[in-house]
């Protein structure tokens, strides 16, 4: 049995998580979930709608799973790492913004 490899920090964490990550449309697929997951966010707290965050984990997993299942070819860190992979998408999602990580 393959046992998974156990990060000590997010610092340690998160070149793995780009490297699960090489593929661009998957990439463009995580924005666009994260951008969706920050405006359903910002909407239910402006308007006091909370049913609306009943969409987030779709909106969010919905797809960044299916990046990894049509394009990246390979099973979310979500699964294996799942706190360490929700700071790793908004931090991916920030690098994306700064130019630092290519969409």
């Amino acid at each position: 049995m393959n046992k998974a490899k156990r990060f000590q920090s997010f610092k340690e964490f998160y070149p793995y998580y780009l490297d699960e990550h090489r593929d661009r449309t998957c990439r463009r697929l995580h924005f666009v979930g994260t951008t969706l997951v920050i405006a359903l966010l910002a909407y239910a707290i402006g308007s006091g709608n909370w049913a609306v965050l009943l969409a987030v984990p779709l909106a969010g997993y919905g797809f960044a799973w299916a990046g990894h299942l049509f394009f990246e070819k390979n099973r979310p860190a979500t699964f294996t790492y799942p706190f360490y992979s929700l700071i790793a998408d908004f931090a991916m999602f920030r690098d994306i913004l700064r130019g630092k990580v290519s969409l």
